[in-house]
């Protein structure tokens, strides 16, 4: 992919949505020309911002893998930088054949997007997990029921039994927020009761660390917003929550449990090695909930950056304690691409 590359010249690219201000922005602070693909109208955005050098206009953020733009994205020399809306709105296989070089290990993409295959890999990692149900019928407890995909949250409920389950599904179903394929490859688990935690670590290969770069919660509707209406009003017109992620809120963990935190990280990185060599590149993060007993439970991986760490754009303190000031997710991908440009090492984290 590289042989006819100019690498004096690279430019960082990604899909404009999701954490793509985050990463053009960490391009343009480490000298790249950038480039981003969204959808038509959606380009104000990168242009109020100033963070894109080159807009791609499509209708669907498919048309990526189309020959013309992949075409257009190799004149310029493109590394794309993967985030959430590529695993949510281009097929697998699709991404898998890009001709575009693209930071990271795209075959752990393929770990993300299926829910048992992220749970072998937490289970490998010896990360504690909670429960998970093969089936709506075995439901005991109060549970969370999730959908494939990068959805945002969009069309998770909570359940308490099989009867539960059934009533509610159908309501989603009747109301289009659900389809009827969704439920074919439904992931019910274990709710645990905690906070809700999500650590974004950066694993350098050139370094060999993996490196804790922020940590946020989510904000998501109507679950955050249903505390404002009192219980009676919440029973007598049936409300129930949803999980609609609607931005993110950043945090900062007591130090106490920052111990685990990185040792979990660790963990997963090496397990990542055994799974697909050499192992997860670049961003990723552990979605878990830390109990009032401060036990921590991980309940899905991502293996690419995600949208809470936008909340650390030059204001994480963890990831200033490591690099100082104005160090953020995207702008640490930018440095690993031209510290491997500079050593002659980008065959290493790209795929």
């Amino acid at each position: 992919m590289l042989e006819d590359y100019n690498v004096s010249k690279l430019s960082i690219g990604t899909l404009g949505s999701h954490s793509a201000l985050n990463i053009l922005k960490g391009a343009k602070d480490e000298g790249f020309r950038t480039v981003v693909v969204c959808k038509r109208g959606d380009e104000i955005v990168y242009e109020r911002f100033r963070v894109a050098d080159v807009i791609i206009s499509v209708k669907s953020f498919e048309e990526l893998a189309d020959d013309k733009i992949q075409e257009r994205l190799l004149e310029l020399n493109t590394i794309l930088v993967p985030h959430g809306s590529f695993n949510a709105y281009i097929p697998m296989e699709k991404l898998l054949k890009l001709r575009v070089p693209m930071f990271g290990n795209k075959q752990l993409l393929i770990w993300e997007t299926s829910r048992d295959l992220q749970e072998r890999w937490l289970k490998m990692a010896g990360l504690r997990l909670p429960k998970v149900f093969k089936s709506p019928d075995e439901i005991d407890r109060l549970v969370i029921v999730k959908f494939p995909g990068a959805r945002g949250g969009r069309g998770y409920f909570l359940a308490n039994s099989p009867e539960d389950f059934w009533r509610k599904a159908g309501n989603f179903l009747k109301s289009g927020v659900l389809r009827e394929e969704d439920l074919r490859d439904v992931h019910i688990q274990e709710y645990v009761i905690g906070v809700n935690v999500y650590p974004s670590y950066f694993r350098s290969l050139l370094h060999d660390e993996v490196e804790l770069l922020a940590i946020d919660r989510r904000y998501e509707s109507n679950v955050d917003a249903l505390w404002k209406v009192p219980a009676t009003e919440q029973l007598q017109l049936g409300l129930n929550p949803t999980y609609t992620v609607v931005g993110n809120i950043p945090l900062t963990l007591r130090e106490s449990l920052l111990a685990e935190i990185l040792r979990m990280g660790d963990a997963v990185a090496e397990a990542s090695e055994r799974i697909a060599a050499p192992g997860i590149i670049g961003a990723f993060c552990l979605e878990t909930v830390i109990t009032e007993n401060l036990e921590i439970y991980t309940f899905e991986i991502s293996a690419r950056i995600v949208a809470g760490t936008n909340v650390g754009i030059g204001t994480s303190p963890y990831a200033y304690l490591r690099h100082g000031e104005n160090m953020y997710m995207g702008r640490r991908i930018a440095r690993e691409i031209k510290e491997a440009a500079e050593q002659g090492r980008l065959e290493e984290i790209l795929t």
